[in-house]
């Protein structure tokens, strides 16, 4: 999908100029953080094979399917760093549910190898959103809940 006008990942960049050169030119992140956002994008967009070519060797599984995937809406970072050639991200990805929405947070681990940031694994949590009317809503409209998706 290279005609997203706006990245997934939530840089506020246009797709052209953010992920894209990662998912479609081989461009290696240049950071956990950099490689966990191209890989919420690429779970939004469904872009399997970069999915599994950015997925350690070690922890990959022998296959991916997204058809069930849920509809991501947003992401947010918590923290990230590293340290001699490990990283960490700490991220709330917030997705829409029949009747709602819903979250997964992760504590991710990333490793570099020849140059190249892997996801390793991660500690994952889930759980429900229940926005407040006046409270920002979470499909990421920058609006509040209220005039926003409490109203379909």
């Amino acid at each position: 999908m290279s005609d997203t006008p706006e990245c997934p990942c939530g840089s506020g960049q246009p797709y052209q100029q953010c992920c894209r050169r990662y998912h479609h030119h081989g461009e290696p992140a240049p950071t956990p953080e950099a490689l966990m956002r191209s890989r919420y994008s690429a779970f939004v967009l469904k872009l399997t094979d970069y999915l599994r070519a950015t997925w350690h060797p070690d922890t990959r599984p022998a296959t991916l399917q997204l058809d069930d995937s849920p509809d991501w809406v947003g992401l947010q970072v918590l923290s990230s760093g590293e340290q001699e050639g490990r990283g960490q991200v700490h991220f709330r990805a917030v997705y829409r549910l029949p009747d709602g929405f819903g979250y997964l947070e992760e504590a991710s681990d990333f490793v570099r190898e020849d140059g190249r940031w892997f996801y390793l694994s991660g500690q994952t949590r889930e759980g429900r959103l229940d926005p407040g009317r006046n409270e920002p809503c979470p499909c990421g409209s920058g609006r509040k809940f209220k005039a926003c998706c409490l109203k379909r």
